[in-house]
């Protein structure tokens, strides 16, 4: 049985309208990444508070902190942000979530990726290490820009750092806008380290996001194979149909309704249950 979940702000930036739209839709759990306009490491402590209550009465769970924790330069205060994650981790207790996403740093555009993994290893190490006694986990997300933004590179990061805290999220529609065939050339190379999907789709020629099944992403093909390989795990939906951006993206209640219908679809062509 999968587990659907979703980028819940790409619905509204009201929680009490997120919790409405998922109920409606079936979905039991939420990738917490804001509300209020505001990202969700800033929420204090009293709105957390009643964004967990909200959840609660509505019957949902948090599958993941949608965090923004590695979405920095490689260049910048790595000390401060460590600090930041001690609060991603505090929100990841308060809510119940058994995952925090994760990335591994934005790089110069110019520059050798490989200049840098020295300093992304050191970064990505602390990072697990500072989750230790904590009952979470960290998913590397392969963003645009970042290190961690093409299957080889995932790879080296999770088998370098080599914790059990440190796992990997796919995101095919990343891939693909890194001129990358998700399933072709990552899926067996990933598979053995994969813990948390993000259902999004991109057109290889223009990296135009779309979506599930509409696009370049081999969302069947890795749905079939992930079937295959007995996964049990989370499915979240992080649209981007409206709009996308560097620390987000936005969607709104009819076009997130078309992202799930067109996931759960394939899921249902499959034959695939999910709750």
């Amino acid at each position: 049985m999968w587990t659907l979940s979703g980028f819940a702000d790409e619905i509204s930036p009201d929680p009490a309208v997120q919790c409405q739209v998922l109920t409606e839709l079936g979905v039991g759990y939420v990738e917490f990444r804001g509300a209020w306009d505001t990202n969700v490491l800033d929420l204090d402590d009293t709105r957390l508070g009643r964004v967990r209550d909200l959840l609660a009465r509505h019957g949902l769970g948090v599958s993941s902190i949608g965090s923004p924790i590695g979405k920095i330069g490689i260049h910048e205060d790595f000390e401060a942000h460590l600090r930041r994650f001690d609060r991603a981790l505090a929100v990841a207790r308060t809510l119940e979530a058994p995952y925090i996403r994760i990335f591994s740093f934005f790089l110069p555009p110019d520059d050798d990726p490989g200049d840098h993994r020295d300093e992304v290893l050191r970064r990505m190490s602390a990072l697990a290490a500072r989750a230790e006694g904590h009952d979470v986990i960290l998913v590397h997300e392969n963003e645009k820009d970042i290190y961690g933004d093409i299957p080889e590179r995932c790879l080296d990061i999770v088998e370098a750092v080599g914790s059990p805290r440190l796992r990997l999220a796919w995101d095919a529609a990343n891939f693909v806008q890194c001129g990358r065939r998700p399933y072709t050339e990552g899926y067996a190379l990933l598979r053995p380290h994969l813990e948390y999907v993000q259902i999004k789709d991109a057109v290889l020629a223009s990296g135009e996001v779309v979506p599930a099944g509409e696009g370049d992403g081999e969302v069947r093909e890795t749905i079939r194979a992930l079937r295959g390989d007995s996964f049990d795990g989370f499915f979240s939906l992080e649209p981007h149909l409206a709009a996308a951006g560097r620390m987000g993206g936005f969607s709104g209640p009819e076009l997130f309704g078309v992202a799930h219908q067109a996931f759960v679809e394939i899921l249902s062509a499959e034959g695939i249950e999910y709750r």
